[in-house]
């Protein structure tokens, strides 16, 4: 097991103050060597640097600490119940604490072979590619499987958890990787998410692999980002984090990401379906599984098979192909591996055998997923009749609710509204302001409260050889309500037990 070396609290100031981030600190006698980071307060123990942060903080988190033994405390505001420890008031708490991470772990991912993956859509996807080849590479040679950190799931050897952000927050994804270090796991895959990136979750870690998949306007919000500007820019800084990058030409954004890279990253590559890339798909050809197509390129001329449908999902096996790739791994491998993956919620095809209805599970949420989604579907079946259950969260991609409200009531039959995370905002105002979108096109809107009813409304509205779309949740088995997350069967199962005939 890795050890980590523990350093005195007077080190951990020294390099917030390198930083220029310190605005004041109080006196504190003695020097303790630090034993804990944490920003929870039921975790900390003797000599522990506790971390003041979250809009849910309270004074009282605090009191508990100094109580449990935090020697110091780290915020950008002073508070009375820390009056007996160190307090060091700093002006940016996130980037702070990316800095003290980086310090306690001791850079503990320059261990791992760090792979990056950003986009609007597609990048659970993409992840879980790049891991199974990633797996079948390592079960040759006798070694762990890859670490995945994903909005699906998060596996580092130790933990192997239902995920709750896209990206850990920055204390949990320097403990992650520790993990994966301890359990000799090699390469790590991980989701950067715009917000990630925006608040510094990986500030101080270097991608070996940077890749950017696509962009359109999502996750605009007072609580995330102002504007697509700042989304996009946002998406940028991987750029400035990683030795390779590798980026889709078929991007509209392609040369602004391209001329963005060239200038932070050490080296640039290209995939694309369309034009001439480094690495590039050719003869893509349905099978009754999904697809076979051919990549062309730098050292490869092979044909690869995927066994999961939408033409979309060439586009990320390509994106996995060229960097399991450029990381050496042998195209047999690549082959192998590509043709075993397989992504949990995502794309799951169920048969209503009764009515002949196709089921399909998805995580599909914003925009471009939809449309891409609803492009699959007719390009697969023709003009089915189509029914679709989603959602929208709460105090989150508020234009997600007209987008997808838009794109629903425009190109599916029947459409259902229901519960997704609705967090802190109330049920039924979202769902009412999504129908106030769907209403307007062709479809028959409702609003069903309860998921599972929604759902099973759908199955059993759905016309003989129509198609049904459950999206958003795919096999997570917990809603946020309020500030909790309250555990719920998953889409998966909600569809199996209803094709069970199960009560």
């Amino acid at each position: 097991m890795t050890k980590v070396n523990k350093k005195r609290l007077s080190q951990y100031i020294r390099k917030l103050y390198e930083e220029k981030l310190i605005l004041y600190e109080t006196e504190y006698s003695g020097d303790p060597l630090i034993s804990f980071l944490t920003y929870d307060s039921r975790q900390v123990m003797k000599n522990t640097v506790f971390v003041c942060k979250g809009a849910h903080f309270q004074p009282s988190y605090l009191k508990q600490a100094v109580s449990k033994g935090a020697v110091c405390y780290i915020s950008q505001v002073s508070y009375e119940e820390g009056n007996s420890i160190k307090a060091v008031i700093v002006k940016d708490i996130r980037e702070a604490m990316a800095h003290i991470a980086n310090l306690y772990y001791d850079n503990i991912w320059k261990k791992l072979s760090l792979i990056g993956i950003t986009g609007t859509k597609g990048k659970s996807t993409t992840a879980y590619y790049i891991k199974s080849i990633l797996d079948e590479h390592m079960a040759l040679k006798g070694g762990e499987k890859a670490g995945i950190l994903s909005s699906i799931e998060n596996y580092d050897g130790v933990i192997f958890e239902e995920s709750h952000l896209t990206t850990p927050e920055t204390l949990e994804l320097h403990n992650h990787f520790k993990n994966a270090v301890d359990k000799d796991i090699k390469y790590m895959v991980m989701e950067v998410s715009s917000q990630a990136l925006k608040y510094d979750r990986t500030k101080g870690i270097v991608f070996n692999t940077g890749i950017f998949l696509n962009l359109s306007q999502d996750h605009i919000s007072a609580f995330e980002h102002k504007d697509f500007k700042d989304y996009k820019e946002a998406k940028k800084v991987l750029f400035s984090q990683c030795e390779t990058a590798i980026i889709n030409k078929d991007s509209s954004y392609f040369k602004e990401m391209e001329k963005e890279a060239r200038e932070g990253s050490k080296s640039v590559l290209s995939f694309s379906l369309k034009e001439d890339a480094d690495y590039r798909a050719v003869d893509v050809k349905h099978t009754d599984s999904g697809y076979r197509f051919k990549v062309e390129g730098k050292n490869i001329n092979r044909e690869f098979s995927l066994n999961m449908k939408g033409l979309f999902n060439v586009e990320n096996a390509l994106a996995a192909i060229s960097c399991c790739h450029l990381l050496g791994i042998k195209d047999t491998v690549i082959e192998a591996g590509l043709s075993k993956a397989k992504v949990p919620g995502r794309m799951e095809i169920f048969m209503d055998e009764s009515k002949g209805v196709r089921i399909f599970v998805d995580y599909a949420h914003n925009r471009l997923s939809f449309q891409t989604l609803f492009d699959a579907i007719f390009t697969e079946y023709g003009k089915v009749p189509v029914s679709i259950v989603f959602g929208c969260p709460g105090n989150k991609a508020l234009g997600r609710r007209k987008e997808l409200g838009e794109i629903s009531g425009q190109l599916a039959d029947f459409v259902y509204i229901t519960e997704e995370d609705s967090g802190e905002e109330d049920l039924s105002l979202i769902s009412k302001e999504i129908f106030s979108y769907a209403g307007k096109g062709k479809a028959k809107a409702i609003i069903i409260d309860s998921r599972e009813d929604a759902i099973k409304k759908a199955i059993d509205e759905a016309p003989q050889g129509g198609v049904v779309l459950i999206t958003g949740k795919g096999r997570e088995t917990r809603q946020k309500r309020g500030i909790l997350y309250e555990e719920t069967l998953s889409d998966v199962q909600i569809v199996e037990r209803i094709l069970s005939n199960e009560s």
